[in-house]
This record gives structure tokens, C-alpha cells and sequence, in this order.
């Protein structure tokens, strides 16, 4: 791949957006390798996401303009289709998903860290949604994710005004769940993932299920959906280890996806 770059480390699985020449704009190529690295995750082996960009000045510093820029009425419907269903499929990806957002996560890119479940930045981060300025709506997820991340108040008066917000502001509002400095933020990332990593595989994989599906329904969907991932935790090898190990009051736990 061109544009995208993968490892595993350590149960954890790195994805980087690797154009840092372009800011790490996300054009259709980046998109569908994006897509490609997605199916090709081991989840056997994978308990946990990270989402980076390369370089020190851009997590992804938007969509690609020149590529946009001449778009007719259907391709720009298609474009935000493709980018749609590539951030579907992180947002509801089986394992938790980490964004490292090192530097601007602008337009597109404060789309992709918002269909992660979990957003940490470096203190030298910018987010916005600037399309307005642009002349065009948010295109990837936008109007919907940001709203319900941070309510419909905060998300209209940044979409309306195309207005940037620093790190701490994005911290105050609910944007990001933590700030630390550039040199600290894929040390950082890694000790959250390998927190997650720690716990039962399954149940990590169904409380994400959870809380996802259940908040786009009624409380009462949610409640049943919680019902049936709770009672798919029993009768599993992960159930039985780490009940054994509270009641034999035993630390080590050995959970292994079944």
C-alpha cells in the first residue's frame, strides 16, 4: 500500500495514514486502502486500534480539495458515500478504536477521529469542520457523529462558523478524552490500549456492541440488546478465568478470545 501503513505490536493493532506531503489528506486511494487494511486486521490476535497520522503536523489534515474540486453532483455524492462506508465500518469495527490525533484533524480528518471510540490528542492539535467555507457540507459523518458526541449546539455553531478549536477547547467540550505532548502521544496510545487489551476479549467486543447499537434506539432496545451480550459473556473459557481469578483472588488473569 501507498498511503496506509499497518503493524501489530503487542495485541495492538497501528494504522497510519502515511501522506504526510499532502498532510495526510484522505483522497479515494487513501480511502480504499483504508477499507483493504480493515478486512485484513487478525482479530484473533488483535484486542485493540490505533488510528495515527505520519508526520508532526497533521493527524489528516481533511479530504483532498484537488480531488474534490471538480466533482460533479453524483461523483460528490459517491465521494461522500465512499467515505461514509469506510468510516461505518471503523465505527463499528469488532475491537475498540483508538484516534492518536497528532496535530490538524480538520474537515475529513476530525471525521475519521470522530468514528473512533476513543480520542486522544498531542497538545498542538486543531480540530474543525470547515466545508461550510468550502462551500459544501461535512461529507463523511459530520453532521452526525459530532452532534452526538458533543450535543447539537456545540456541533452547529462549529459546522455553522467553520471555526477551528485547539486542544484544550476540544478537551473542554467533550471532543477528546485527553491531552498530552506530541513526544508522549503514541506512548500514551499504547498504555490505553493495553489497558483495554487486558480485559476479556469478548466482553470488551460486547460492551462496544452495547453502547453503539443502544444509542441509536430507544432505551428499552438498549436494555434488551445489553440482556443478550450479557448473557452471550456466559459459558465462555474469558467468564470462567476471570471469575476464578476474583474469587481465588488471583491477579494474573489469562483471557484468550473464547
Amino acid at each position: 500500500m501507498e498511503f496506509v501503513i499497518y503493524e501489530a505490536r503487542e495485541g495492538t493493532g497501528i494504522i497510519t495514514i502515511n501522506r504526510p506531503s499532502a498532510l495526510n489528506a484522505l483522497n479515494s486511494q487513501v480511502l480504499r486502502e483504508l477499507s483493504q487494511v480493515l478486512d485484513e486486521v487478525d482479530l484473533n490476535q488483535v484486542r485493540a486500534l490505533i488510528v495515527t497520522g505520519a508526520g508532526e503536523k497533521a493527524f489528516v489534515a481533511g479530504a483532498d480539495i484537488g480531488e474534490m474540486s471538480a466533482l460533479t453532483k453524483e461523483e460528490g455524492e459517491a465521494f461522500g458515500r465512499r467515505g461514509n462506508q469506510v468510516f461505518r465500518k471503523l465505527e463499528t469495527f469488532p475491537v475498540p478504536v483508538i484516534a492518536a490525533v497528532n496535530g490538524f484533524a480538520l474537515g475529513g480528518g476530525c471525521e475519521l477521529a470522530l468514528s473512533c471510540d476513543i480520542r486522544i490528542c498531542s497538545d498542538n492539535a486543531v480540530f474543525g469542520q470547515p466545508e461550510a467555507g468550502l462551500g459544501i457540507t461535512p461529507g463523511f459523518g459530520g453532521t452526525q457523529r459530532l452532534a452526538r458526541l458533543v450535543g447539537a449546539g456545540m456541533a452547529k455553531q462549529m459546522i455553522y462558523t467553520a471555526r477551528n478549536i485547539k486542544a484544550q477547547e476540544a478537551l473542554r467540550i467533550g471532543l477528546v478524552n485527553g491531552i498530552c505532548s506530541q513526544e508522549e502521544l503514541m506512548t500514551e496510545a499504547m498504555k490505553l490500549a493495553a489497558q483495554i487489551g487486558a480485559n476479556a476479549p469478548i466482553a470488551v467486543r460486547n460492551c462496544k456492541k452495547a453502547i453503539s447499537e443502544g444509542l441509536q434506539g430507544t432505551i428499552e432496545a438498549g436494555l434488551a440488546l445489553e440482556e443478550k451480550l450479557f448473557g452471550d459473556c456466559f459459558e465462555t473459557y474469558d467468564q470462567r478465568e476471570g471469575m476464578s481469578a476474583f474469587l481465588d483472588k488471583r491477579k494474573e488473569k489469562h483471557f484468550i478470545n473464547q
